[in-house]
């Protein structure tokens, strides 16, 4: 139906989207970077040498340590080989500690880098400081993005102190492959626009390279960052940056000529088959589109310009729409090592944020499979047609300066084949979305904004009681826990292979839930699903608000009954469907009423474009998630809840609380898969160590400093101040329910080793009384402020290293009569008293979280912002 034509592989470039998913560790943890890519100015010895710099090992004496002092010099680095060009988007950094025999560690130091390994680059912020804060101890890691990112080969660490000092270091990179092969581009210094008297600075701030009579020239700065700017180029994505800072921008009239010259450089010829140019067309402000652009090809350095010239008109048809857009040029496939464009002006101001490149080598298909024959005649017949209209396009413009591209019947007929062939390939598509246009309605459903009606509630009942298998989590207690205020990490076991075999005997590969069509267990080995408990008591009094169990307890998170969204909600973003398949069982962590919860990996989270994964995620290395499933039998209104719990979910997107990273809906059983945290709870954590004073710690015991105990109040803080700009109230505040590196759960309320911290109300609901604000106790009344109240109890377990539950000398009845004395308010109530450790100020903070009206307590704001800045200077 089509004659034969040349496939092209395509480059992708980095965008927006890939530049947040851009976040892989690079190899110094798991060893991929090879020793030999790992070089340093000095060292101290053999077992401090540069090989030893990796993050969260212990090999040799436990880091790299450098020869000389770095006060005042700064001139010793570690410098490490990625061997080709990278998008790196942070680093992180970790002290040495040596099994107590070091306590060395970097509080600050300073990024270079290099493309070529002979110039090199100092890193700057975007308000150009160059120093990055380090470490504060020998064991944390600490993990600093990079904003600019750096695109670069070589990268050195250099460590600075403020007087002379051992200083030792460990080090990761993290980012992805700078697939796009663009070493550099020279443009001509944006301009200053003036709107109402305030300036709205168009450079580019972040270029790395040169400035000379006006032109810089190179480096890379903000046209490939990856960040879109916005329809209204005075708005910023950044925090704390300028306006305009997301474009860089020209004056026809400051520029003297009619027209934008752009030139870059690539480290090889390609092919070059697409250029896509996000532009601002904010017209009402002199602000539009280029109207033409005009681009010369080099094939190689020393080789002559080709001609001719290729020059296309833009024509745009909207150009009423101030909106922002990407226009996307096509190139033809013309090779080329160096690219230089001429931006025609369309009005006063030229804007542009980023500038891809669409590239690939031209090579002959491969014959195609006898069955796939016409899905290949297809995949020809799209080239051919986007090679036909390049053509015509190029043909019909009337500035193109081209000559007329000739339509003979050959092209008519093999358009008219074309034409057709998409048709029926629109109409399998067609079919395949209207297959599966029921699972999509239903979550669409769920993914909805929430009515005041679905709001509004009067009795909160859990949908699920999850009892977590207590042997397991002694098993994550020991390889996280070690001696002393330091724990090194411990490698992952690999997982294991679970294989599944058919009625034939043959193997079906490894698979943690079974297909559609095939009845329980749900991975192999499984028991079957136990019969359906009776439906137990609600857990909370009457409360206006949303109930919905979090993934893996109850009750977590409660959204109050708003007329319309929170302004400050996140984005809600549909949820990504993951494979089941990619999802390998370890084991099973608990079971309820509707579901049950398991221990996976995914393997290969790289391979998954849509999920949004963790940043710390090691090249190579899998990713333990928690996995909670929907009972194949769940009634419509628990699959209801399940769809509406995990969208609500979705929009918790924080460092500090559990994240869920997508669905399973495609197919039965319903999935949810968050995060897992292999290091247990903050009240198992704290309860297995004593605080460090002046006297130094007992023999062989485990120990916690005041500092290291604020660090981790300020996390919780601040991931409660996150849930409160959103107006959520999680209700069941605890150290139980804080999970380590610190993050919110809800995993306290699930097990049986915390059912002493609940007190059973006969046929009402189980409470956290001991945690609870009075007026939750005595009115079912949950709000950010008895959060608030929460949070000081939380605080007051931390500071007492978890060794009594709070009031533990008053029974459960006498603490609900203690809040009945908070409510008549006659001087009567009793509060938890002053841990020795803690200070007076920190104590009076507690006070004011238990103030009987929850109006004059603080918020979560003022709370965070006292534990970083005051509290850690009180001892």
């Amino acid at each position: 139906m089509c004659s034969p034509v040349y496939l092209m592989v395509v480059s992708f470039p980095l965008t927006s989207t890939h530049a947040a998913q851009c976040r892989y560790a690079l190899g110094m943890e798991d060893g991929t970077i090879p020793d030999s890519d790992i070089t340093a100015s000095s060292a101290w010895s053999d077992s401090t040498e540069a090989k030893h710099g990796r993050l969260s090992t212990g090999a040799g004496d436990g880091a790299w340590c450098p020869l000389g002092a770095v006060f005042p010099s700064a001139s010793e680095y570690l410098q490490v080989d990625l061997r080709s060009l990278h998008f790196l988007a942070l680093v992180g950094t970790q002290g040495r500690h040596a099994d107590g025999h070091g306590q060395e560690f970097a509080r600050s130091y300073r990024l270079r880098y290099s493309r070529d390994g002979r110039s090199w680059i100092t890193w700057k912020d975007r308000w150009g400081q160059e120093v990055v804060s380090g470490n504060k101890n020998t064991y944390d890691v600490v993990l600093k993005d990079l904003g600019p990112p750096i695109v670069a080969r070589y990268v050195r660490f250099y460590p600075l102190a403020d007087r002379v000092m051992s200083v030792c270091l460990r080090v990761e990179l993290y980012g992805c492959l700078w697939n796009d092969g663009l070493l550099a581009y020279t443009a001509p210094v944006g301009h200053v626009m003036h709107l109402s008297g305030s300036p709205v600075y168009l450079n580019d701030s972040t270029y790395d390279g040169s400035t000379e009579a006006g032109v810089q020239f190179g480096g890379l700065g903000q046209l490939v960052d990856g960040v879109l700017g916005g329809d209204d180029f005075t708005e910023t994505k950044e925090l704390r940056v300028w306006p305009g800072y997301d474009y860089l921008g020209w004056s026809r009239e400051a520029l003297g000529q009619g027209s934008v010259q752009i030139e870059f450089h690539f480290q090889k010829t390609r092919s070059f088959h697409t250029m896509q140019v996000h532009s601002n067309n904010r017209h009402t402000q002199g602000v539009r589109v280029f109207r033409k652009v005009e681009c010369q090809f080099k094939p190689g350095l020393l080789l002559p310009w080709s001609s001719p010239p290729l020059l296309l008109a833009i024509p745009l048809e909207d150009l009423k729409d101030p909106s922002s857009r990407p226009i996307s040029i096509p190139l033809g496939g013309r090779p080329a090592q160096i690219l230089r464009c001429q931006f025609t002006f369309a009005d006063r101001w030229l804007l542009i944020s980023e500038i891809s490149f669409y590239s690939g080598t031209p090579r002959p298909p491969p014959p195609p499979p006898h069955t796939h024959t016409h899905t290949h005649t297809l995949h020809t017949c799209f080239i051919t047609l986007l090679l036909f209209s390049e053509a015509d396009f190029a043909a019909t413009t009337p500035r193109s300066g081209l000559p007329v591209a000739k339509h003979d019947s050959s092209n008519t007929a093999i358009l008219i084949g074309c034409l057709v062939g998409i048709i029926l390939l629109l109409l399998a598509v067609i079919a395949v979305i209207l297959w599966r246009q029921y699972w999509k309605k239903i979550l669409g459903k769920a993914q909805g904004s929430l009515s005041s009606d679905e709001l509004r509630v009067h009795l909160s009942v859990p949908s699920d009681s999850v009892v977590i298998n207590n042997t397991h989590n002694d098993r994550e207690r020991e390889r996280c826990d070690g001696e002393g205020e330091y724990q090194e990490p411990s490698a992952l076991l690999r997982p294991r292979e679970h294989t599944r075999q058919d009625s034939t005997g043959k193997h079906r590969g490894r698979d943690c839930f079974p297909s559609p069509t095939e009845e329980p267990p749900p991975y192999p080995g499984a028991p079957p699903y136990p019969a359906l408990s009776p439906p137990s008591v609600p857990h909370y009094a009457e409360a206006d608000i949303v109930s919905l169990q979090g993934v893996s307890g109850n009750n977590t998170y409660a959204v109050p009954a708003l007329s319309s969204p929170s302004p400050t909600a996140a984005d809600c973003s549909p949820l990504p469907d993951l494979p089941r398949q990619c999802l390998v069982f370890k084991e099973k962590l608990g079971e309820g009423q509707f579901g049950e919860v398991h221990l996976c990996e995914i393997e290969s989270p790289q391979d998954l474009p849509n999920l949004e994964f963790p940043f710390n995620v090691r090249k190579g290395r899998p990713l333990l998630v928690a996995v909670k499933i929907l009972r194949p039998d769940a009634s419509k209104n628990a699959r209801n809840d399940f769809l509406k719990e995990g969208k609500i979910l979705s929009r918790l997107k924080d460092p500090n609380i559990i994240r869920l990273l997508g669905v399973c809906v495609s197919s039965e059983p319903l999935c949810m898969v968050t995060e897992y945290m292999e290091c247990g709870d903050l009240n198992q954590y704290l309860s297995h160590r004593v605080l460090l004073d002046k006297t130094g710690p007992a023999h062989h015991a485990a120990t916690i400093s005041y500092p290291a105990l604020i660090s981790m109040a300020s996390q919780i803080a601040s991931g409660m101040k996150f849930l409160s700009s959103l107006n959520f109230v999680h209700r069941d505040l605890a150290t139980r329910n804080c999970l380590r590196p610190i993050k919110i759960a809800d995993f306290g309320m699930s097990r049986n080793l915390y059912a002493g911290d609940y007190y059973r109300i006969q046929g009402r609901a189980v409470l956290p009384i001991r945690w609870m604000a009075w007026e939750c106790i005595l009115m079912g009344k949950f709000t950010t402020a008895s959060d608030v109240w929460a949070f000081g109890v939380t605080l007051w377990e931390m500071l007492s290293v978890c060794q009594e539950q709070p009031y533990s000398s008053l029974t459960d009845e006498q603490v609900i009569d203690n809040a009945g004395e908070f409510f008549r308010d006659h001087g009567r109530q009793v509060y938890l008293s002053r841990p020795d450790i803690c200070p007076q100020g920190l104590y009076e903070l507690m006070l004011s979280c238990w103030n009987r009206d929850c109006k004059l307590r603080p918020s979560f704001a003022h709370i965070h912002s006292f534990l970083t800045e005051d509290a850690m200077n009180m001892v």
